[in-house]
């Protein structure tokens, strides 16, 4: 067995498959050189399998051919240590490659998803950090649970979601929590004066209001073990006379995913960018399109505090009442994402925020963003994943298709 080449994280463990034929030192030689070419940090288990699956990444290094018989043999061990696909790390040299397309072969006959990681080092290296990426998320969602408060908001006809397909596919619980205790937890937090305040006189007494909106849904996600939720906002309207705007913009800026309107798909779709990038998302919907430049104009109440350069309060703009959030995102590279409550579709485009406005009639946070390919535009007009869409900085369109395989 080789000693540890590289001990250094420890995100990604590589595992090997040699065969007797071979020279072990000449492999040996071959394998230190081929893993220092790709400059990934890693540790290096050889052919100890006792804790296969306990990493981020698991690779196998099939580093000679005639190793298809010991993979055979390990096969049963594997399939039970991790339900994740088998990536196949290959050199090419010693009739690896041949071996690796033997294994992949055996293990599409299984219904078992894989892949052979091969090609120029650089390939290879940039390989597998995206892998060890979309890993990482996978097992940041493993278990994770999201509520939804309230059910959908009624005019969401085609938001809703297949919560076993979700549990299956992401690892996911969706958790029905009743309006009612919201509101009854509302009822019990004593009114205090806000940190915050406001020079216009309807926002400043709405101030203290929304700031127990927060501290219930604070405590209702300590109760409900929950990290995120959904909630049918609209509903506070006539309740309690306030918005959840300002709860849900300090919520998402404190690491938990807080969507509007009880939209499913649009929290599904942040926690799979939190998952992902680490970055909260804005939800909004888009309130003008131009199909032939793609430029769209997106609009939304609130937004997370930790994505805007600078914030106001305003009122709610359908309601007029309550505290409605104007951000300023920095302008730059942009990423639009949804997913479908069923995971079986989903839309991803990159773009670039090019202004931000606060025009008076529309939802209080504006983005008007260009998008890099402008035919995409027509998926908005012609086959749309409900209006909600999520956007985050940077681009993460790479990222975000390799999760969703």
């Amino acid at each position: 067995m080789l000693i540890p080449i590289r001990i250094i994280m420890a995100q990604t463990a590589i595992f090997t498959l040699t065969s007797e034929l071979h020279d072990e030192q000449a492999v040996d030689t071959v394998t230190k050189d081929f893993l220092d070419s790709l400059g990934v940090d890693h540790l290096f288990r050889g052919s100890d399998y006792s804790d296969y699956g306990s990493y981020t990444l698991n690779l196998i290094f099939v580093r000679t051919g005639g190793t298809e018989g010991i993979f055979k043999g390990l096969f049963p061990e594997l399939r039970e240590k991790s339900d994740r696909p088998f990536y196949l790390l290959t050199s090419g040299k010693s009739n690896s490659l041949a071996a690796s397309m033997e294994i992949l072969s055996y293990l599409r006959q299984h219904h078992l998803c894989g892949e052979i990681i091969h090609g120029r080092p650089e390939y290879i290296a940039s390989r597998i950090l995206l892998l060890e990426k979309v890993e990482g998320a996978r097992k940041k969602m493993n278990g994770c649970r999201l509520g939804v408060i309230g059910k959908p908001s009624d005019w969401l006809i085609s938001s809703s979601a297949d919560a076993d397909v979700v549990k299956q596919r992401l690892g996911v619980e969706l958790v029905d929590v009743p309006m009612n205790m919201l509101l009854d937890t509302i009822a019990a937090i004593p009114e205090k004066m806000p940190s915050e305040s406001s020079d216009k006189e309807v926002i400043r007494k709405s101030l203290p209001g929304a700031n127990r909106i927060y501290e219930a849904l604070r405590d209702i996600i300590d109760k409900q073990q929950l990290q995120g939720f959904t909630l049918r906002c609209f509903d506070l309207l006539s309740t309690v006379k306030n918005t959840g705007c300002l709860a849900l913009a300090k919520l998402n800026s404190e690491g938990f995913v807080a969507g509007c309107e009880g939209d499913v798909p649009a929290m599904l779709s942040m926690k799979i960018i939190q998952s992902v990038t680490g970055l909260s998302g804005f939800q909004a919907n888009p309130s003008a399109i131009d199909p032939e430049t793609g430029e769209i104009l997106f609009a939304h109440c609130t937004i997370p505090l930790n994505m805007v350069e600078r914030y106001e309060f305003d009122t709610h703009f359908e309601s007029g009442i309550g505290v409605g959030i104007r951000g300023y995102m920095k302008e730059g590279a942009v990423t639009v994402f949804k997913v479908s409550g069923d995971l079986s579709r989903s839309f991803i485009a990159e773009g670039t925020l090019v202004r931000n406005q606060s025009k008076p009639d529309l939802c209080r946070t504006q983005q008007v963003i260009q998008l890099s390919d402008k035919s995409q535009a027509s998926y908005f007009l012609t086959n749309p994943i409900g209006n909600h869409h999520i956007i985050v900085p940077g681009c993460w369109k790479s990222l975000l298709e390799e999760i969703l395989k």
